[in-house]
């Protein structure tokens, strides 16, 4: 049996990630008023267990996935990599080597994405990317869910992404081309998104523009996505404040998007920096949603990787 790992959204064809999230949206629906941790019919992952390693602190992708593998019928086991034998060295091959002996899939979230690749290359388990530097697959497939299920239909929307390129940005650029989305980045150019991702998006016709104001990016879009100006690891806080400051989201750059149009943050927030409190706790946010729908995500990319 082939491993499916789930690091990247661009390895997988468009009609997977489209199973996936239809999965989500059924296994969500089927669970409306039920008890949190009541598990889910039929117990899908019963007998499974997922390890789950963090370099970098979490809430949301650290309870997301243990809900997750608790409903889905399994269990999960936690650690930093300062808990484990990583922390003084040991190989990341002969740690995926190990943990492949004992679990049945691996979640890591991780400092440098080369690490989680040569991971999932010495697994003999399925791994999954809870974010890296270069990526966040994981939240992006929360994000099309909770766009979806605000009646939005992927395919020819416009989304607009203001702020730093970073790898949330990057893992939007992975799924226009997969989901039919035009995507505009409204970023500095010192923080421009990678190079080869937008080459490889435009080899997929990926309607993919970039431009140098959150203005023109923010026009006539039906979503507006916005990130934290300084993330774990930046060591740069000033600078960065300072560029980025006019790329936030105030209620006046929303009003230049198209009527009715949707504000996703994929948490945690800094209100009066990247985002107004008026627009992040007003009628067009979506984030606790989007937040919440992280756990149904999930649970559909552990089925999928599973191959339950």
């Amino acid at each position: 049996m082939t491993i499916r790992h789930f690091l990247d959204i661009w390895p997988l064809e468009s009609a997977e990630l489209r199973a996936i999230l239809d999965q989500a949206h059924a296994m969500k629906k089927a669970r409306l008023g039920w008890p949190k941790g009541k598990i889910d019919t039929g117990a899908p992952l019963d007998g499974h267990t997922l390890a789950m390693i963090f370099e970098k602190s979490s809430t949301r992708t650290r309870f997301s996935f243990d809900m997750a593998m608790r409903q889905l019928g399994g269990s999960s086991i936690t650690a930093t990599s300062n808990d484990m034998q990583l922390g003084r060295g040991e190989t990341v091959e002969d740690t995926a080597k190990v943990l492949s002996r004992f679990v049945d899939a691996v979640m890591i979230r991780a400092n440098d994405h080369a690490d989680v690749e040569a991971f999932a290359d010495a697994a003999s388990v399925p791994v999954i990317n809870g974010l890296t530097d270069r990526s966040h697959p994981c939240q992006i497939m929360a994000d099309l869910m909770t766009l979806e299920e605000s009646g939005l239909t992927l395919k020819g929307a416009r989304l607009a992404w203001v702020g730093d390129g970073n790898n949330v940005c990057a893992s939007f650029i992975h799924a226009a081309p997969k989901f039919g989305f035009s995507l505009a980045i409204g970023t500095p150019k010192r923080y421009a998104p990678d190079e080869d991702d937008l080459e490889l998006a435009a080899e997929l016709q990926g309607r993919i523009e970039l431009f140098e104001t959150a203005e023109e990016a923010v026009a006539g879009a039906d979503v507006v996505i916005a990130d934290t100006f300084v993330s774990m690891g930046d060591v740069d806080a000033e600078r960065r404040l300072e560029i980025l400051d006019p790329y936030a989201v105030t209620e006046e750059l929303m009003q230049l998007a198209a009527g009715g149009a949707k504000f996703l943050h994929c948490l945690p927030a800094h209100r009066g920096e990247e985002v107004d409190a008026e627009v992040i706790d007003g009628p067009a946010s979506l984030v606790f949603d989007e937040a919440e729908n992280r756990l149904h995500a999930q649970k559909a990319i552990l089925r999928w990787c599973l191959q339950k």
